[in-house]
């Protein structure tokens, strides 16, 4: 397959009307579309990616009002939350519409739905005039791109085509919270913070282990996330790096100071935004410098701070419960 890059949203909502697989650009990070209704389009996803057939995806739409065509019910928890923050880089779960099919929600009687806030991806939408199903545009368990260099590095060959765009703002996945309970439940963090969604839920709770519904192992909860070649591992400070670290490491961090000796590659971010969206980025440019080890300092847990320490946990440890993907529903 040749994949065809363009910068035409016209060109690539054709491509997904004729069953085509595209990637292209959102607020978060770069998706790999469908037509959601398109069955072998959507399994063709799966294929690119080499995505575990238990990992559900989510479907993108143009604007709110076409929620109706992929949920059976749009609950309370489900209008507010798109009432506030749609569009916006925050993803809601509500019951599937029976006519979606099954390999998009991975056998989940749930979907998770988003309307992106990107100019591009809108006109992608609008053009293809179907909802998308779309997961990251990355090979599975590999940090998500955030430049459409990322995905023709990863992906050229395997997808019909990639839409062009800029660096992605934010640089991580959206903020997916369970919208079947009359209080949701945060499922995985991101920029749509946990404080922005207690002022609406005051008592909305973080999805773990004894409070997610169904089986006690969900789909999906054991594929690895965001983990670059290199090993990853969390600091506190750059005092904490190794002395003899220099010539097989990479820092990111916000301190600058303090270091025992300087890394192979150096990333000093100026807040924690700037740091969030060049995590995957520079773990990507760690790759190719052929770096052994990338150190990344830990931030307080607080606003994005949430979402940033997940996603470093979860490319350090592999650890199944940092994040969630699969919405913990049970099958259908």
């Amino acid at each position: 397959m040749k994949t065809r890059i363009t910068r035409s949203p016209r060109l690539a909502g054709k491509t997904i009307q004729a069953g085509g697989v595209v990637a292209f650009p959102t607020e978060t990070v770069y998706g790999l579309g469908a037509d959601a209704f398109c069955e072998p389009a959507v399994e063709a996803i799966f294929r690119a990616k080499g995505r575990p057939q238990d990992n559900p995806l989510i479907v993108h739409l143009s604007e709110a009002s076409h929620v109706e065509q992929v949920a059976a019910q749009i609950t309370p928890a489900a209008q507010a939350a798109m009432n506030e923050f749609f569009p916006g880089p925050l993803t809601v779960v509500v019951p599937r519409h029976p006519d979606l099919p099954l390999t998009v929600t991975a056998g989940l009687d749930t979907v998770g739905i988003r309307c992106p806030d990107h100019p591009v991806a809108q006109a992608l939408l609008q053009e293809c005039g179907c909802p998308v199903a779309a997961p990251s545009a990355n090979r599975s368990g590999r940090p998500s791109p955030t430049t459409w260099q990322a995905v023709a590095e990863e992906l050229d060959g395997r997808v019909d085509a990639i839409l062009k765009g800029e660096v992605a703002q934010i640089g991580l996945e959206s903020t997916v919270i369970d919208c079947t309970h009359s209080c949701p439940v945060l499922l995985r963090a991101g920029a749509i913070s946990l404080e922005q969604l207690q002022e609406i839920w005051p008592a909305i709770r973080l999805a773990s282990s004894s409070t997610r519904e169904g089986p006690a192992r969900s789909p999906g909860m054991n594929h690895r996330h965001y983990a670059p070649t290199a090993r990853v591992q969390l600091i506190a400070s750059p005092a904490e790096l190794p002395p003899d670290h220099a010539a097989v490491s990479a820092y990111i961090g916000l301190d600058r100071d303090g270091f025992p000796g300087r890394p192979r590659r150096l990333c000093v971010c100026e807040n924690v935004t700037d740091y969030a969206r060049q995590l995957f980025h520079f773990f990507r440019v760690c790759e190719k410098a052929g770096i052994s080890r990338i150190y990344c300092q830990s931030v307080p847990e607080k606003g994005l701070g949430h979402a940033l320490m997940d996603r470093i946990r979860r490319a350090a440890e592999g650890d199944p419960m940092c994040s969630n993907s699969n919405y913990g529903q049970k099958r259908v």
